[in-house]
């Protein structure tokens, strides 16, 4: 079993009396990739930033590998930060920047050496030894940055959206890239995004946050495929987020048409909330489907087309492969597993806090 390198317990965190993180748990096991998701304004940096020993919690602690290191000052953690503006110094060359952090700890010119030519072959940009800067592309600005962490052997790198400076191209090679020194390096990856397609790409573990709260934790596929609730649903991948009454077991109605489930323990004639992904509808001929419809709108999308239809008070969007006209008539199909139920929130304070 995995052991657990890092534990937050209990983090309140406030900004100039504004609650930004209220009683966050998290345990981060060794060798993970967590990434904190979550839209801007949510607790995913200034969580980061406690980690880093940047910033205080107010309340609660952070403990890694069993010590708790919550007072413990920046430069004593073996804890490392990736930041999106590469924070290199312009006046240096590669090597110096790579060798920064080395050379303030006092070790000897032949150890630097060795790890300036290790992180940069491990980064691929070997022979950039004596380039400044200025003269790289943000790319290969981006890769220094993360060479000059690793070469001090962090046990843990944090990564605060280090991609979002970059064009998609780039962003999806780096993506890769840190896949790949992930596996190689065996240290323990905490990023923090906004981005939804990074941290489905490249998690082991996702943390979705809203307004200082953990809203669910699990693997990128448990995330997508099962959202806890609906905020999730929606701020991951596109959704069809539907209010609904779950009339028994196995059965809701969305809109007074009824649609076989696999949910079960809701109780009967609940309000609920529906969530049906795009790519789980079923466009079929008019009458042999269950719900009646009639397409609105069709987006080219490359691997797919994109359509909007209307049928009973309800703006559906459908992700197919197969062309339809505005106006056509046709009917909608939803198999039972691919409609996921959800308590629908009392109130809107419940709405953003963590369900037990």
């Amino acid at each position: 079993m995995q052991e657990n390198i890092l534990s937050l317990n209990n983090i309140t965190k406030s900004f100039d009396g504004e609650l930004v993180l209220e009683d966050l748990s998290l345990e981060i096991k060794r060798n993970e990739f967590v990434t904190l998701l979550g839209p801007s304004g949510c607790g995913k940096t200034t969580t980061l930033r406690i980690i880093a020993g940047f910033v205080m919690p107010d309340q609660g602690s952070v403990l890694m590998e069993g010590e708790d290191i919550t007072t413990l000052p920046t430069e004593k953690r073996c804890i490392n930060t990736v930041f999106q503006k590469y924070a290199l110094f312009p006046h240096m060359t590669v090597a110096e920047n790579i060798a920064f952090g080395l050379k303030i700890k006092k070790k000897d010119d032949d150890y630097i050496n060795k790890k300036i030519k290790y992180a940069l072959e491990l980064v691929n940009l070997t022979g950039f030894e004596k380039r400044k800067p200025r003269s790289l592309s943000g790319g290969q600005q981006q890769r220094i940055a993360i060479a000059r962490a690793i070469v001090n052997e962090p046990q843990i790198l944090l990564l605060d959206e280090p991609l979002g400076a970059l064009d998609l191209k780039l962003r999806q090679d780096m993506q890769k890239e840190l896949i790949r020194l992930k596996k190689e390096l065996g240290i323990t990856f905490i990023y923090v995004t906004h981005d939804q397609e990074e941290a489905l790409t490249m998690s082991d573990k996702i943390v979705v946050m809203n307004q200082g709260y953990i809203q669910q934790i699990g693997t990128p596929e448990d995330i997508y495929n099962e959202p806890q609730n609906a905020f999730v649903a929606d701020f991951i991948g596109s959704a069809n987020l539907l209010a609904g009454t779950m009339i028994q077991d196995e059965l809701v109605s969305i809109n007074d048409v009824r649609f076989d489930c696999v949910d079960k323990g809701f109780g009967n004639n609940k309000p609920v909330d529906v969530v049906i992904r795009p790519e789980d509808v079923e466009i079929r001929e008019k009458g042999q489907g269950i719900f009646p419809a009639v397409v609105t709108s069709v987006l080219f999308k490359g691997v797919h087309y994109e359509i909007f239809a209307k049928g009973i008070g309800i703006d559906w969007m459908i992700h197919t492969t197969a062309y339809h006209e505005v106006g056509a008539e046709i009917d909608l199909y939803v198999k039972p597993f691919n409609i996921q139920i959800m308590n629908k929130p009392e109130s809107e304070d419940e709405a953003v806090i963590q369900k037990e």
